[in-house]
């Protein structure tokens, strides 16, 4: 069975592991992070660790994820799919959830008493402030786990019901479509909010061996600079 994060990953590994993979900026704060393949996928591990040894996350767990477009969301997706669990976006019951700070309640609804751990988003790993007893700090959790892991060959749904193999096919079809290419960076601020965003946004560019710069809170004033600085070919 396909292991949608190793689909992924293993081909942007084996093309280019030090270049770029997401370039985050946030435009609110002036924040900016870049990750390379090997970066990205060293949190990706640590998240799966942390999932599965802590949280109790298995093959076919739904794992809510309540997070905005970010590059730590992206490594927790790769981490998700890495260990066979499955990423639910668009609401619904859920075993385990990983949320912002803001969607709290939110993920206890998701969950109905499972496990929930809060991710800060703070560029400098600063844990989430004032949690509820029992919430986990994903900031001070996820930097004893491992960065490395081995991938699940038995996985689950990968993303809201659909398949690994779906959703690399969905990927593929919107890549072509757009003439996605390894060459490409891709410039976007579009969300991640439902399992089509996240297809079309982010995996459909790393399946075409792209990398992304995503802007967070986009100032449009900025865009032809970021443009140029990051010497974007799309978007």
């Amino acid at each position: 069975m396909t292991n949608l994060g190793s689909a992924i990953l293993d081909p942007l590994m084996a093309r280019n592991p030090a270049g770029p993979r997401i370039t985050f900026y946030d435009d609110a704060t002036g924040e900016r992070i870049e990750c390379s393949t090997v970066t990205l996928a060293n949190w990706a591990a640590k998240t799966a660790n942390l999932l599965r040894d802590e949280l109790g996350v298995s093959p076919g767990t739904r794992v809510a994820v309540l997070l905005p477009a970010h590059w730590q969301t992206a490594a927790v997706l790769l981490g998700i799919w890495w260990i066979g669990a499955e990423a639910v976006l668009d609401g619904g019951d859920a075993e385990v959830a990983l949320c912002s700070e803001d969607r709290l309640d939110e993920a206890d609804a998701a969950v109905g008493g499972g496990e929930v751990a809060v991710l800060s988003l703070d560029p400098f790993g600063k844990p989430a402030a004032n949690l509820p007893v029992g919430v986990m700090d994903y900031a001070t959790a996820v930097r004893v786990h491992g960065d490395q892991i081995v991938p699940e060959r038995q996985p689950g749904p990968a993303l809201n019901g659909r398949s690994a193999d779906d959703v690399l096919a969905a990927a593929r079809s919107i890549a072509e479509q757009q003439g996605l290419t390894a060459d490409d960076r891709v410039l976007s601020s579009a969300p991640w909010d439902t399992a089509d965003a996240v297809i079309a946004h982010l995996v459909a560019p790393y399946v075409a061996g792209a990398s992304l710069v995503y802007i967070a809170n986009a100032d449009s004033a900025l865009l032809e600079r970021r443009r140029e600085t990051e010497k974007t070919t799309r978007g």
